[in-house]
């Protein structure tokens, strides 16, 4: 019996060991990818900061952000747009009179300045958009941004460019989960290790209390020349091994079912290929466009709507991206150009356009209604709150579940926020209507509205 004792002590300690491991290169696996790529790009930022501060008067950190926002739309570092190419401008021109000329061209062309009234000649007269909310420091961050990346080789900039973001690609998003699974197999696989110990000790104490009973029981010995087929039919004898194997392939079909049904017609992570690679992340997250410009629809519609290629024209009629493809138009913009059977050398549209086949990715079902506007209007709700990190997706995939669960829970956490809001003004003057014990109809509920019957 001592001998027994052990044998249970050593496999339960053999089993804690194990699962002690498994937990702690899980927190490892969980906490560690995510330090170093940030440290690295922090110090690479410092470092290009520093190496920048020493050449340029201004952040030209700052300066890209404000370039992106201000003037991208009319001007390019080394072809000429609707403006003229900006590298080497802090070389042609004087940085007073820059900063005039970017907060007030029209100004500057009135007061008879010759070079100004030279510049906008040039141009055919094409008016500058004044800035005056931008700070002197803006715009000579700005000046920074323009000679830095003016001085960067073309290679260099395209290939720092295409090298954005490889870190966040190649970092795996799936090696929590892999391991866990890992895990879940080493656990099934040492319970039946354990089950098998305790059954071969079960039979020892089963045979031993029938020794002393004067019962003497003969088994064939196993030898080495018995085939797989042999030792799986006596494996197959054992019936609490038996059973213990139906019980995990009871919990494991039924577990696989559950959640197949659980999750019909639930397509969270869902991300399609569009006809058209256009980044959420550049354009909402770099560039700050906000939402509503492009899906204008949010904020009075049901329906957020899908931008028409006139939305991206308004841009992509001037940004063309060449400094990233040598010179030649992004692939990518052009694909909106043929579209609207657009020219871009004669800037005139054809006869021929075709509409851009979008893929939709947030599909409710037909018996759920629901209204944009209701929600970001009158509820005051984030884009983000439903759609995730949109500001951050290269390529925009399903982010919420979309389920009545999840709806429900939304209803049930978020606060109200009546004040100051004229829907929920009218309710409440419904109420003081209804204390009084004055007639209430559904018209003074907004019954009369619309969109209570045509949706």
């Amino acid at each position: 019996m001592r001998s027994i004792s052990l044998v249970l002590k050593s496999v339960a300690k053999s089993f804690i060991l194990v699962s002690a491991l498994s937990f702690g290169i899980q927190a490892n696996a969980q906490n560690s990818p995510a330090g170093n790529p940030v440290a690295g790009e922090g110090t690479a930022g410092a470092a290009t900061a520093a190496a920048a501060s020493g050449a340029v008067k201004g952040d030209a950190n700052a300066g890209s952000a404000l370039f992106k926002q201000k003037c991208t739309s009319c001007h390019a570092l080394n072809r000429t747009v609707v403006g003229p190419a900006l590298k080497g401008i802090h070389e042609r021109r004087e940085e007073a009179w820059l900063i005039k000329w970017i907060k007030n061209s029209q100004a500057l062309v009135a007061s008879g300045d010759p070079t100004a009234v030279k510049v906008f000649n040039e141009f055919n007269k094409t008016v500058m958009t004044p800035f005056p909310e931008l700070s002197d420091d803006d715009i000579r961050n700005i000046l920074a941004y323009v000679q830095t990346e003016g001085d960067k080789p073309e290679a260099a900039a395209g290939a720092a460019a295409g090298g954005t973001g490889t870190g966040a690609a190649a970092s795996g998003q799936g090696e929590v989960s892999n391991f866990m699974l890992g895990g879940l197999i080493v656990v099934v696989i040492v319970a039946l290790l354990v089950i098998l110990v305790l059954n071969r000790v079960i039979k020892t104490l089963e045979r031993l209390l029938l020794q002393k009973q004067g019962i003497v029981i003969e088994e064939e010995p196993a030898t080495a020349s018995d085939s797989a087929a042999v030792r799986f039919r006596r494996l197959a004898k054992n019936k609490k091994f038996v059973f213990f194997a139906v019980l995990l392939l009871i919990i494991f079909l039924g577990s696989w079912g559950w959640t197949a049904m659980w999750n019909t017609g639930v397509h969270q992570g869902y991300q399609p290929t569009q006809p058209i690679k256009y980044s959420h992340q550049l354009h909402a997250g770099t560039l700050k466009i906000d939402c509503q410009y492009c899906h204008f629809g949010a904020y009075k519609s049901k329906n957020a709507s899908i931008p028409s290629l006139n939305v991206c024209m308004n841009c992509h009629n001037y940004v063309q991206a060449t400094e990233k493809y040598n010179g030649e138009i992004s692939p990518e913009i052009m694909k909106i150009y043929k579209a609207l059977d657009y020219d871009p050398q004669s800037k005139k549209y054809g006869s021929n356009p075709k509409p851009i086949q979008w893929v939709r990715i947030h599909n409710l079902q037909d018996f759920a209604y629901f209204n944009h506007s209701q929600h970001v209007s009158v509820g005051g709700i984030q884009c983000q709150q439903c759609h995730g990190p949109i500001q951050t997706m290269p390529e925009v995939y399903q982010f919420s579940p979309l389920t009545m669960k999840w709806c429900v829970n939304c209803h049930r956490q978020n606060d109200v926020n009546y004040k100051g809001n004229a829907y929920y003004d009218k309710i409440i003057a419904v109420h003081e209507q209804l204390k009084k014990g004055e007639k209430v109809t559904p018209a003074v509920l907004g019954g009369l509205e619309c969109g209570k019957c045509h949706y």
